[in-house]
């Protein structure tokens, strides 16, 4: 099947189990023009037309969907992108009144403010913070006093209780990094300790010792497949692992946490590396490569965690840049004739079937930030 130009631009050669290649000069750029023509191709069709499957969040412009977009956006602008990226962050914006989600207490609707929080320091002063400021002063001034055990009531998912705190895994890349952020803005330490007290409520009650991995929620604990293979569903640990990369530089250096959650990186790094498989992707069923189609979103989250981690000084070089630029390789060949990014798992709580066409505005977001980190490690590789 003919390529796109920029599928072409993406594929990068698989270096050996051992020792990271050479990095060509042009490749850095290379990273980055990929993610802005791919920034273009979506941003053209924001009004859903740019997506498989439409959800009732889908249109929605401050829902999560296009939230992990727009932080993938920052991402962008912030590695050098054309200005006009940035433009597009504030002009989202205001056009939202930077207001977050419909729901005060529900993470999935805390992840635009990310961008808004991006926004207030790049251009749009306190004014872009103050309606999140609001909607978080009254998640830490009332926390909700709910158990984290996933159980969904007659009245459907939405209604479940747990989802005023952070009962699913995904919400550790939604919320976290916007409350830390705020108080880094503010001075006020009290929505930095709520998002750390939450985040390790959340993983001492999803994270798996044995297998180093999250479940989704408490729904999956007993779950098995016919081998009897515990399921953790790709997407929902990239959530974590990429949540992660974007937490960690916001806490203090040495500080206990930020010390305890760059050990939990660690260990989540390793597992993540002997998943890959040889193809450069990771299965959606993490347990269950046999058979799998290729799946960009968790594989796009990966890769920009793992090089995120490389160029922290978190990761060795020597082990994980292999498995970075096999993973980015990857990426590249899903690029679809027509210059969307392919085989995005639609929106779901566990691993499904994905297909070459299939593609959602959190699929891009994640190929982002996983641009921006390619470049940042293929300019310190020269």
């Amino acid at each position: 099947m003919k390529r796109s130009a920029l599928a072409a631009a993406l594929l990068l050669a698989i270096p050996s189990p051992t020792f990271a290649q050479p990095v060509p000069a042009a490749t850095q750029a290379s990273a980055l023009d990929a993610a802005v023509r791919l920034a273009d191709w979506q941003l053209g069709r924001m009004g859903g037309s740019g997506v498989s499957r439409v959800t009732s969040e889908t249109r929605k412009p401050r829902a999560w969907e296009q939230a992990v977009f727009w932080v993938g956006m920052t991402a962008l602008a912030d590695a050098g992108a054309p200005p006009r990226i940035r433009q597009a962050i504030l002009d989202m914006g205001r056009a939202n009144a930077w207001t977050p989600g419909e729901k005060p207490y529900f993470a999935d609707d805390h992840a635009i403010t990310q961008s808004y929080l991006w926004s207030a320091r790049n251009g749009a002063g306190p004014a872009a913070r103050l309606p999140t400021k609001r909607v978080f002063d009254q998640v830490v001034g009332k926390p909700a006093a709910v158990s984290l055990a996933f159980y969904v009531p007659p009245e459907g998912y939405g209604a479940a209780e747990c989802l005023t705190r952070w009962c699913w895994c995904d919400a550790l890349f939604m919320a976290p990094a916007a409350f830390i952020e705020l108080s880094r803005q503010t001075g006020d330490r009290r929505y930095a300790d709520f998002a750390l007290r939450e985040f390790w409520a959340t993983t001492a009650f999803l994270y798996d010792p044995a297998e180093r991995l999250y479940y989704r929620d408490s729904r999956f604990f007993e779950r098995r497949d016919a081998k009897g293979r515990k399921e953790f569903w790709s997407r929902g640990n990239g959530w974590v692992f990429g949540g992660m990369a974007r937490i960690i530089p916001l806490l203090p250096k040495g500080s206990p946490d930020r010390r305890r959650m760059e050990a939990l990186f660690r260990d989540m790094a390793e597992r993540i590396k002997a998943l890959q498989k040889p193809d450069g992707y990771w299965a959606p069923s993490l347990l269950a490569p046999e058979g799998s189609p290729p799946e960009t979103s968790g594989t796009a989250f990966y890769t920009y965690g793992l090089a995120w981690g490389i160029n922290a000084g978190l990761l060795p070089s020597r082990e994980y840049e292999p498995v970075v630029r096999r993973g980015w390789s990857a990426l590249g060949r899903a690029i679809q004739p027509d210059g969307r990014l392919g085989f995005v798992q639609q929106v779901s709580d566990r691993p499904e079937k994905v297909e070459a066409t299939d593609t959602q505005y959190y699929g891009v977001g994640a190929f982002l930030l996983a641009a921006t980190q390619m470049a940042a490690l293929d300019k310190r590789s020269r």
